[in-house]
């Protein structure tokens, strides 16, 4: 996973609320229970500390959009906030969350969050008619970055019924205007496929349109298109088939990604491009080798020492000592995420019975040395 979203937080000076909330509005009395939900979050940070900026600045995000419009859609919501009140991190999550978090603290608990988060698979979906169609671009599910609107010719665009000398001619301006319009759809979606590189293209809607435009996609995206019968652009149509289809694709992604980065460092240990266990993943880390970095769902109550920058990191005050720095006590998950994040290294979250030997965390690496041979 591409954790990249999560450089505002390191950015920032804490300390920093970390919330992991329930934010559904789908009952009758929606409103009021949310306004307890939140509540009774903002009292859990005021009692441990959190100012009153913080508090308030966590209480606008949670309530933000839930007045049953499309934000309020939303089941659970991640928050974190830093100690100047700026919001520098706002994710929906997988779902209302199995256990609330309302913590401040010196660092952000980021793994609860990245738990929760829908898989970061970057998609596209298409809602297309004859005359054009809708397409949004997604990085994570239900978080809309980027759509474009294609309205085609519409001027007799449905094909004459009728007969006579002119039937002929009526048909076939019908079927030039769907694949002109067609044409307009498909050049869009290959100007977002070249720019975003997608891993799906979820096709839905009309099902002359579909064909029409699948067959003329171009090499950026044919073989990335998932073509479904339910949904559309017409109004009143049901959107919820639609979504549900991009979350199963998303989860589907997501489960292959996450055992090929199992088989990677499988395989990649044999080359010596892989390493298993604490320390050789903070000596790894501290030297840039890191291209992914594995962590456990259940990191346990490891800590590690970090200086002043993500990078210095010990396992205890000899590593520290070495590099001449002085050490803060961290929980290993949220010093080992600092680090790989700011080696722009990749993240996954996997369950503790999937990982080799059972490690809290293992890495798959960019290079390989000498001392990194013997380590793994």
């Amino acid at each position: 996973m591409d954790v990249s979203f999560l450089e505002p937080v390191f950015a920032a000076a804490g300390p920093f609320a970390t919330v992991c909330a329930d934010v559904r509005h789908t009952t009758e009395n929606a409103d009021t229970e949310l306004d307890l939900r939140v509540r009774a979050v903002a009292e859990r940070l005021a009692e441990q500390g959190a100012p009153d900026t913080v508090v308030e600045a966590v209480r606008g995000r949670l309530l933000e959009g839930n007045d049953g419009g499309e934000a309020g859609t939303l089941e659970g919501r991640a928050v974190v906030v830093a100690a100047d009140g700026s919001v520098v991190l706002d994710q929906a999550l997988r779902g209302a969350p199995a256990r609330e978090i309302a913590e401040w603290g010196p660092h952000a608990d980021l793994l609860p969050v990245l738990r929760q988060l829908p898989g970061r698979i970057p998609h596209i979906v298409v809602l297309t008619d004859r005359t054009g169609a809708d397409i949004t671009y997604m990085g994570l599910p239900g978080q809309v970055d980027e759509e474009k609107t294609v309205e085609g010719d519409t001027f007799q665009i449905r094909k004459f019924q009728g007969g006579g000398w002119a039937h002929h001619r009526y048909q076939h301006n019908a079927e030039n205007k769907w694949i002109h319009n067609a044409e307009e759809v498909a050049t869009q979606i290959s100007s977002m496929a070249r720019r975003l590189s997608p891993r799906f293209v979820l096709v839905a809607g009309d099902i002359r349109a579909r064909q029409i435009l699948t067959d003329r996609a171009s090499d950026l995206w044919s073989h990335l298109i998932v073509s479904m019968d339910e949904g559309g652009r017409a109004a009143g149509a049901d959107r919820a088939p639609v979504d549900r289809r991009t979350e199963e694709l998303v989860a589907e992604h997501e489960g292959r990604e996450i055992s090929a980065v199992l088989e990677q460092l499988e395989a990649a240990g044999a080359h010596g491009l892989s390493v298993t266990g604490t320390e050789p993943v903070v000596e790894a880390l501290r030297k840039g080798q890191v291209e992914t970095l594995v962590l456990a769902d259940d990191p346990g109550e490891d800590t590690l020492l970090v200086g002043s920058g993500p990078a210095e990191l010990g396992v205890d005050q000899h590593d520290m000592d070495a590099l001449g720095v002085h050490g803060e006590i961290v929980p290993a998950d949220r010093a080992l995420l600092a680090a790989a994040v700011a080696s722009a290294a990749g993240v996954v979250v996997v369950p503790l019975s999937a990982m080799p030997e059972e490690a809290t965390v293992a890495a798959v690496l960019r290079y390989a040395d000498a001392s990194t041979a013997s380590a793994s």
